[in-house]
């Protein structure tokens, strides 16, 4: 007797029926390490691989259990999955559909925190060098935290009590719960569009990890770094810390020490005020009393009681002074001019035509010109020869070449 054959579709869900007819495999704890993971944006559906050293089985999250995940999975993590195994019958797979993922070894708030600390701090969003210093003086300081609760009071009293001209502007939220992030998200929102506060305190007062928990949301914390005013973070008690204390630019150990840093102490202002008007009453005292001293002094001189006696005395020295030293001066020009006149003089007296007449030259001479050679006259010319004692009038009878 020959058996109908199956189609292949026929097998893998009777395959599928099987496995789900198993109430062991109805409900199924398994842990291992996520790998090959992607997130199908679209659908908000999780596929990924889920291994040990020795084995291996394809997962797939659907985004109604997706959406419950308190961590970013991503590969490399130790996981604990519970859901069911079926099998995908188009490709004929089995695979594990996992309804609930929980981290294995830390707590899924821990692990959370941690992923959204490490993106942050890489993004430079913790960089000490964007911190910005808070205002000394805020006219205007806004306060984010519940209208309820020991905080709010502690720090509208504080803030009154140190430095009552700060305004305050109360902006009531959830800080716990489903409501928190997304009613502090609109409240910063729309104190950045009002523009009117110098400074933002946002936190609340202590409690446990999960009540904390609004103020570690990544959205939170990126939009408390876009503020354009310096923001103090105070969350809980002071061993507490959550992603906004990192983010924000000064972090307060409680929601007190925070309205403590937003704004000066009156009392210390006054006190620092009141040292610096004494400071500077010293000051002014002590120079008005050594301009004073000086005062007396230049007035009790000899010189201002006898000015100008004393103005004439010492102009009077100075120009007798002064006359003694241009008369040296002159007389020592003078003599020099004199020898140098006198070098002249005999220079002058040795280079004369009369000097050299008087040792028994003449110098003849033909139309008031000195004749120099015989060629400059002709027999016959009348010519003057000048001696030491006078001057002959003479006629050339004759010339000749002297041709040596």
């Amino acid at each position: 007797m020959q058996t109908r054959a199956l189609t292949v579709r026929q097998l893998n869900m009777y395959v599928k029926t099987l496995l789900e007819g198993d109430v062991r495999l109805a409900s199924v704890t398994v842990t291992g390490e996520i790998s090959n993971f992607k997130n199908h944006y679209s659908s908000g559906h999780l596929y990924f691989t889920l291994k040990d050293n020795d084995a291996a089985i394809r997962c797939v999250m659907f985004r109604s259990f997706a959406s419950r995940i308190r961590f970013t999975p991503e590969d490399g993590l130790q996981v604990i999955l519970r859901g069911r195994v079926s099998l995908y019958e188009k490709d004929g797979q089995y695979q594990f559909y996992a309804e609930e993922m929980n981290a294995a070894g830390i707590g899924d708030i821990s692990l959370q925190f941690e992923q959204v600390k490490a993106r942050l701090e890489k993004e430079g969003l913790f960089n000490p060098e964007n911190k910005r210093p808070l205002p000394r003086f805020p006219k205007t300081a806004a306060v984010v935290t519940s209208d309820t609760g020991a905080a709010v009071r502690d720090i509208i009293n504080i803030l009154g009590r140190r430095w009552p001209q700060t305004e305050v502007i109360m902006c009531p939220v959830s800080v716990q719960g489903e409501l928190a992030v997304p009613e502090m998200l609109e409240t910063l929102d729309r104190l950045y569009a009002l523009g009117r506060a110098d400074v933002i305190i946002i936190g609340r007062g202590g409690g446990s990890a999960e009540d904390l928990w609004a103020f570690n949301s990544e959205e939170l914390a990126r939009k408390i770094y876009a503020s354009p005013v310096p923001v103090i973070s105070a969350v809980g008690h002071e061993t507490d810390f959550t992603i906004c204390d990192f983010v924000a630019d000064m972090r307060a150990p409680t929601p007190s020490a925070a309205a403590e840093l937003a704004v000066p102490d009156c009392k210390e202002v006054q006190s620092r005020i009141q040292k610096c008007r004494s400071s500077l009453y010293s000051a002014l005292l002590a120079k008005y009393n050594y301009s004073k001293t000086r005062y007396e002094a230049v007035s009790s001189s000899r010189f201002l009681k006898r000015a100008e006696e004393t103005l004439i005395s010492v102009r009077s020295e100075t120009l007798d002074r002064l006359y003694d030293r241009l008369s040296v001066i002159s007389q020592r020009y003078i003599e020099t001019s004199e020898n140098a006149l006198a070098g002249l003089s005999s220079r002058l007296d040795a280079l004369s035509p009369l000097k050299v007449i008087s040792r028994g030259y003449s110098v003849a001479q033909s139309g008031g010109k000195i004749l120099r050679t015989v060629n400059d006259v002709e027999i016959g010319d009348n010519i003057t020869l000048k001696l030491s004692d006078g001057m002959l009038k003479c006629s050339v009878l004759d010339k000749e070449n002297n041709i040596g």
